[in-house]
């Protein structure tokens, strides 16, 4: 215990390098769009191919199997997921970090439409999930939402945010419907629960979460429902000289977010009464 201590304080220091301003910068937004425009150029593709629909359906089959025998024992999977570029190549993203974890999680004894329900009353997403704070649905157009949310992110540091979403619905069958969810506006706040809260410059802040997009799949199977997502964000990048130490902390606070979003899904039905695209490479890592 003792070793740990002088720890925690190296990783309490080098966070103020991190924690202070950045600005969003052209560049990095572009190098995002192309991440993201590649991203879903793959997840379209899956989601037309006929048949599967499930993310893990175009994995290999030892890792698919992995992920299926994880979920039917009640976990949650996540792993660590990195789309390449046209030439298999990495996506550099000047001055930033693009974080893209996939979850999946299994509802059993759920019905579809009842778990779809559920993750449609965003006025009560407050009630569900930790980090949101406050949940409000603006309007609604058929299968499209738009929403408010008050997000918390906390990790050494604390940020709260001013967040808006366009969140798609797709129904693929009548088993079977896939989602995308895209942060329209991203505002990190000043002073949260105070008198003094206020917004900070969109793209002028700390930089934790400039971007923020999920893309959701949800299946009908004869025991229950699998549902899985896929999340993309873009953050601030990390000095070199702290890069080895931040990071780690840095990809643990997406990941940690996609396995708040799936848990409280997962308990609580448990607990009421519903009883290859080529630029594409998946680096799992159960965790």
């Amino acid at each position: 215990m003792s070793r740990l201590v002088p720890f925690a304080f190296i990783v309490l220091g080098a966070f103020p390098r991190v924690a202070s301003a950045a600005k969003l910068q052209e560049q990095t937004v572009q190098a995002w769009n192309l991440y993201r425009d590649l991203t879903e150029k793959r997840i379209h593709a899956e989601l037309d191919s006929g048949g599967k629909v499930l993310m893990r359906d175009f994995f290999p089959a030892g890792e698919a199997a992995g992920v299926r025998r994880k979920i039917q024992m009640g976990e949650i999977f996540t792993g660590e997921v990195e789309t390449l570029n046209a030439e298999r190549g990495k996506i550099k993203v000047p001055d930033g970090l693009i974080h893209h974890w996939y979850g999946s999680v299994f509802i059993p004894g759920a019905k579809i439409d009842d778990v779809l329900a559920w993750v449609q009353d965003y006025n009560r997403h407050k009630e569900y999930f930790e980090a949101v704070e406050d949940s409000r649905l603006v309007s609604r157009k058929g299968d499209v939402f738009e929403i408010h949310l008050k997000l918390r992110r906390k990790k050494v540091v604390t940020a709260y945010y001013n967040t808006d979403h366009v969140v798609t619905y797709r129904r693929i069958g009548p088993d079977r419907v896939a989602s995308k969810s895209e942060a329209t506006r991203i505002a990190e706040l000043e002073h949260a629960g105070t008198a003094r809260e206020s917004e900070k410059a969109i793209g002028d802040d700390r930089g934790f979460l400039w971007r923020l997009n999920s893309y959701w799949r949800f299946l009908q199977e004869p025991d229950g429902v699998a549902v899985e997502c896929e999340a993309i964000s873009l953050s601030r990048g990390i000095p070199w000289p702290v890069r080895w130490l931040v990071l780690p902390f840095a990809k643990s606070v997406p990941r940690e977010f996609l396995e708040s979003t799936l848990s409280p899904m997962r308990d609580a039905f448990s607990q009421s009464a519903y009883g290859h695209n080529t630029s594409q490479r998946r680096e799992m890592k159960s965790g």
